[in-house]
């Protein structure tokens, strides 16, 4: 009987033991069989590459193209020569990458060399493009309407191209001594500028827009030194004050003919050679006075009018201008040809491009 009661006791006494294993043994099946299907069911709601956000190394999408690039060469890479293929890319970097393939592969079948290009290739390239339509699309787009708009702005630009430059010229200048009309010359020494800005716009490439801006305060010219002779190269008094000094626009005529009109301020030598390569300046560079710049008849006509330069051969050349010193003046005996004036024709011989020699015609 007491052997009976023990024996009970004990099957009672494991009874639980068994329970809370099976129990345990239960809920463990059940926890891997729960997430088996959560990644079941997370594996099939990515079924193409569509899907993606990012393309990595891993896919096959980013294979296919890694192999297409290693192929045919469609991506330059970056500019350490590497094509970087061992990260993941945005779907907008892969559609970038994925149009050069598709580019180069026209490209060739193009040129016909379309033997080139593998029939396996061919299919890798029309699913990508069918997994990254909405990408490509959306590139396309955007590169065709920033091309709209890069023609629109080319269309309404005023300038293919201006550049500014400028110069700023001072000077320390006095007379030693001498004589005006019976007169001991004043021998004060000054102290003046001028400053220019240069701004020179091509519409073609050829052609040169010149709008010239200058203010000084130099007044040293020959009514200070009573001869024309000591007029000093970079004088010109403004009072400081900025003004167009010169406005002209050069453009050739065909392959050896070069037309130049002057709006204000023209002077022979912008169309004219005069001669004097060395000495010849304006001022910030050249010969100090008006005198040691160029011979004097260049200086018998300046204003507005029209200078033409034509080049028979390399060694051969004329010039010819006219210019009104009061073409914008309406008053009798002023204005473009009623008015001061100057012509001047000079025909230019450079037998070597160390000598050259003029026969030049003034009539002012």
């Amino acid at each position: 009987m007491m052997s009976f009661k023990k024996s009970c006791f004990t099957a009672l006494y494991f009874s639980p033991i068994a329970l809370a294993l099976s129990l345990s043994q239960s809920a463990t099946a059940q926890s891997i069989e729960v997430e088996t299907a959560q990644r079941s069911q997370a594996m099939t709601q990515v079924t193409s590459v569509s899907q993606l956000s990012d393309v990595k190394p891993t896919d096959w999408a980013f294979q296919a193209l890694q192999s297409l690039v290693e192929r045919y060469g469609c991506i330059a890479g970056y500019p350490d020569k590497t094509y970087r293929g061992n990260r993941a890319m945005t779907r907008y970097e892969f559609a970038a990458g994925l149009n050069a393939c598709m580019d180069r592969v026209n490209d060739l079948i193009a040129a016909s060399t379309a033997d080139a290009v593998k029939k396996e290739d061919l299919a890798a390239l029309r699913k990508l493009q069918e997994q990254f339509a909405a990408e490509l699309s959306t590139m396309r787009g955007r590169v065709d309407g920033l091309e709209s708009k890069v023609a629109m702005l080319e269309k309404q630009q005023f300038s293919t191209t201006t550049k500014l430059n400028g110069e700023v010229v001072m000077g320390l200048a006095g007379v030693a001594t001498g004589r005006i009309d019976g007169a001991d010359v004043s021998r004060n020494t000054v102290f003046g500028y001028r400053a220019r800005l240069n701004l020179d716009t091509s519409f073609t490439g050829e052609d040169l827009l010149r709008t010239r801006i200058q203010a000084g305060n130099s007044g040293f010219t020959n009514s200070a030194t009573g001869i024309p002779e000591g007029s000093l190269r970079m004088a010109a008094d403004s009072g400081g004050k900025a003004t167009i000094d010169a406005l002209l626009y050069q453009f050739p005529l065909g392959k050896n003919t070069t037309i130049t009109i002057e709006a204000n301020a023209g002077a022979a030598d912008d169309f004219v050679d005069t001669l004097n390569p060395y000495l010849d300046g304006d001022g910030g560079s050249g010969a100090l006075t008006h005198f040691g710049t160029r011979n004097p008849i260049y200086y018998l006509m300046g204003g507005t009018g029209i200078g033409i330069k034509h080049a028979f051969v390399e060694k051969l050349e004329v010039s010819a201008g006219y210019l009104a010193g009061s073409a914008s003046d309406p008053t009798p005996g002023k204005g473009l040809f009623n008015g001061s004036y100057g012509l001047i024709g000079q025909v230019t011989f450079k037998p070597s491009a160390k000598f050259k020699i003029g026969a030049t015609y003034v009539n002012s």
